[in-house]
């Protein structure tokens, strides 16, 4: 079974509740988004060819036995399930990162599920998949990426109408270079809900362009 790579590698995780964790990245190539602040347009198409078995053995050989299943859009490919169950089967702590335009059930359980719910600012927030919320788990994570105080405030409509406090992780993600992270950190602190900050630490220590970290 193949599946569309757009690149593999080895880094810290620079988001989630395991940010700084060493961890293999695959980022698959595909993704049925456009988001307006995107920072991985290189993975919209393209890519090379790769074996799912070959990927599996590459992610066990590193040893955080951690792995990251991004793109892209990873579930648009129907080899990414079994490539999750493999990795699992292999004895990995396995993440997938989906922005949530895609139902997430079929989702093997062992998977840990970080799911972007799309707010306003990123031009794609009528493609959420609602009923994924239905779906979630302890180990997933839903993450807010936001442009601006507009979009923090349509995260906290969304967290009170659907009951997410307390359920999973909630990660605010301010766009970086877009929002300040002092300014998002005051409107968490003022919320009084539990939220974590996200910021993309490799982009903090490598530099927002660098690829493959």
């Amino acid at each position: 079974m193949l599946l569309q790579v757009c690149e593999t590698f080895y880094s810290i995780l620079g988001e989630s509740t395991r940010a700084g964790l060493p961890a293999f990245f695959i980022r698959l190539a595909g993704c049925n988004l456009r988001c307006r602040y995107c920072d991985t347009v290189y993975a919209y198409e393209g890519g090379e060819e790769m074996a799912v078995a070959e990927l599996v053995k590459t992610a066990a050989s590193h040893p955080a036995r951690r792995v990251l299943v991004t793109g892209g859009e990873p579930l648009l490919q129907a080899g990414t399930l079994p490539l999750l169950s493999m990795l699992a089967d292999a004895g990995l702590t396995v993440l997938l990162e989906t922005n949530g335009s895609l139902p997430i059930k079929a989702v093997d359980a062992r998977v840990r599920r970080i799911l972007d719910l799309k707010c306003p600012g990123s031009g794609m927030e009528s493609h959420n998949f609602w009923e994924n919320l239905e779906q979630l788990r302890d180990g997933d994570e839903v993450k807010f990426v936001i442009t601006d105080q507009g979009d923090f405030a349509w995260a906290l409509e969304v967290i009170g109408h659907q009951g997410l406090a307390g359920r999973v992780p909630l990660l605010i993600s301010p766009v970086f270079g877009a929002v300040p992270p002092k300014e998002a950190a005051a409107w968490i602190l003022e919320s009084g809900l539990p939220l974590r900050l996200n910021l993309q630490l490799h982009k903090y220590i490598w530099g927002p362009e660098v690829r493959g970290v």
